[in-house]
């Protein structure tokens, strides 16, 4: 998938951002994070200089902790970070060394999505070239500090992206997700502190070690800052990744990929919200409307019902079955959407699928299910009689 728009960390300087924080003591590259105000850019928007305090405050046993970096990228229809795996690599692996300097790690581990094999040798190699130049391993840049990074191949499961479950199956157990607390930062892989960052994450901070934490401040809303990367798929003449300042208005992304025509916009992926056309005006942020990178865009001949039940369908795939609401409830969402597309449906059965999508989403154990009925109540919630008109005239 091609690049739309011209990406800033494409332009950052090399290892400036390592050679910055190895400056600092890791404290100060900590603050230097925190004053960025960077959250999270895989979807959840937890302030990333508070995790990594957190990590680097909790108690360690025999003095381990450890880096890992999320790239099991399986929402679908998000792309962006395979695109920096590919092409800037070392920016990820720069801030993962960032980010054990600034904790007192000297472990990293990439978990990479099993589809995304056809990269493990070239980041093999990448590795290789960083322990050569001696950006890896004992002593790195003479600075004393020592650590590395492997790669662990997933297997295909969209519930490791959730950071808990991604740790059992790094710890060689099924995917599932842990009841927190405790959260990873205290008791993560291994039972030790454990900071879990996605690839785009990684790359951001090393660019805000290259060029100050004033500078990625002063991109984007006071409360979402600095650049965010979108994979834009769909109704579109020009899919593929862009780079917008958090803060930008859906119909400007809209606009710039060429699908300015279209009936709705899913913003987040399957585990997002779906924005109708009226609402093109509200911005993609974390205080308005958060995504890790998806956005789909439906064209004005879609039927968004048939979006939603294809969407639900994936969720009943994908559910790990260990929580009764994502169990259960993803099927029964289900089979009263299709009941609802065939026109079976009354309204007080359309009133209880989305008191269940409600209670799924306050029930379930991890995001999975939590964010499994959001297609579908955004939908209700900002087309409501559009879905009316799929239940008999008796029958609502």
């Amino acid at each position: 998938m091609s690049i739309r728009t011209p990406l800033t960390l494409a332009s950052i300087e090399p290892d400036a951002g390592l050679r910055a924080a190895l400056a600092l003591d890791p404290a100060g590259v900590v603050a230097t994070v925190t004053d960025s105000g960077i959250k999270g850019r895989g979807g959840a928007g937890f302030p990333t200089g508070r995790k990594w305090a957190l990590a680097a405050g909790a108690p360690a046993p025999d003095g381990v902790r450890y880096v890992v970096c999320n790239a099991d990228e399986g929402e679908p229809s998000t792309f962006k970070d395979r695109v920096l795996l590919d092409e800037l690599p070392d920016l990820v692996f720069e801030g993962m060394t960032i980010a054990a300097y600034a904790i007192g790690a000297h472990e990293g581990i990439c978990y990479l999505r099993g589809e995304y094999v056809y990269l493990l040798d070239a980041l093999e190699a990448c590795l290789a070239r960083r322990r050569e130049a001696g950006l890896l391993g004992d002593d790195v840049l003479g600075s004393g500090f020592s650590f590395d990074v492997r790669v662990f191949l997933g297997a295909g499961a969209y519930v490791c992206g959730e950071e808990t479950a991604l740790i059992e199956s790094l710890e060689g157990r099924r995917g599932e997700a842990r009841s927190r607390p405790p959260f990873p930062v205290v008791r993560g892989y291994n039972g030790a502190p454990t900071v879990v960052n996605n690839v785009e994450t990684f790359a951001w901070t090393a660019a805000i070690l290259a060029r100050g934490a004033d500078w990625f401040a002063a991109i984007g809303t006071d409360r979402s800052t600095g650049p965010k990367l979108l994979s834009v798929s769909g109704d579109v003449q020009h899919p593929g990744i862009y780079e917008f300042p958090l803060g930008v208005p859906i119909a400007t992304v809209l606009e710039a990929a060429g699908g300015a025509d279209a009936k709705a916009v899913i913003v987040g992926g399957a585990a997002g919200t779906c924005v109708p056309r009226r609402d093109f005006g509200r911005a993609i942020s974390y205080e308005d409307v958060s995504t890790g990178g998806a956005v789909i865009v439906l064209g004005p001949w879609r039927d968004l019902l048939e979006v939603a039940e294809n969407l639900q369908w994936f969720f009943v795939n994908e559910s790990c079955g260990q929580c009764t609401p994502c169990r259960v409830g993803s099927l029964k969402l289900l089979e009263g959407i299709r009941r609802l597309r065939r026109g079976e449906c009354t309204r007080q059965e359309l009133a209880d699928l989305v008191s269940l999508g409600g209670t799924m989403q306050i029930a379930s154990k991890c995001g999975l299910g939590q964010a499994a009925p959001n297609v579908f109540l955004s939908l209700v919630r900002s087309l409501e009689q559009e879905m009316l008109s799929h239940i008999p005239a008796g029958a609502r």
